[in-house]
């Protein structure tokens, strides 16, 4: 899903900020990304829901294979070109209270300005019955390690690498902010979740493209 343009447009949270073709651009794909929708499909396989609001459909391709095993999926997305089957905002999702076991939103709510992101969540959180899984960037620096051991398996483990000062997020046309730049710590993002009532089950990145930090939460109160 995309909300805004332009700084300057920043009060008009209902404008696309790419054109559907965005998605099906040979410089689209890769294999980070391919790795990622793995990760979106999944968190919600193992959640078994019964129905599901996928908020930001991006290219179609996770709830094109979700269909196809079998799950009941509803899309929404705030540009009516892409296809989705309700449009909206995630800011005021067009549907009643707790009709949905699982809400996912990947790569959404960086589209927004940080103050939007506790509003998105309370709507998520208002409309799911049971579970939301969220994917966030994280551009918080890491080395990759890896080790495989015969008759034991395979070590993977992502180590931070500190810097002394985070750098500062410039909006790029499409995100707003992102985990690890400075006023955006990771322990802020979890806050924010938590008091939006709900319990964080998981919370990692993924270890191919650490880029993407997945959110896997349960409903609260």
């Amino acid at each position: 899903m995309s909300i805004v343009g332009t700084n300057s447009m920043r009060e008009d949270k209902h404008l696309p900020q790419v054109e559907p073709e965005h998605y099906f651009r040979p410089g689209y794909l890769s294999k980070g990304r391919f790795i990622s929708w793995w990760h979106q499909i999944n968190e919600i396989v193992n959640s078994m829901p019964s129905s599901i609001l996928e908020v930001g459909i991006g290219p179609g391709l996770v709830a094109y294979y979700l269909t196809k095993m079998g799950f009941k999926v509803t899309t929404m997305n705030i540009d009516e070109r892409l296809g989705s089957d309700m449009v909206g905002s995630v800011l005021a999702i067009p549907c009643s209270d707790n009709l949905y076991d699982l809400v996912p939103a990947f790569q959404v709510l960086e589209h927004l300005p940080y103050e939007d992101f506790p509003k998105a969540l309370c709507e998520i959180h208002r409309v799911t019955r049971r579970y939301a899984v969220l994917s966030l960037p994280d551009c918080t620096r890491a080395y990759r390690f890896e080790v495989q051991i015969p008759k034991v398996g395979d070590f993977k483990i992502l180590l931070p690498l500190p810097r002394l000062r985070a750098p500062i997020h410039r909006f790029d046309g499409q995100h707003y902010w992102e985990i690890g730049k400075a006023g955006y710590p990771l322990r802020r993002v979890l806050e924010d979740i938590r008091r939006s009532s709900f319990r964080v089950i998981k919370c990692y990145r993924v270890f191919e493209m650490p880029y993407r930090r997945f959110f896997v939460l349960a409903k609260e109160g």
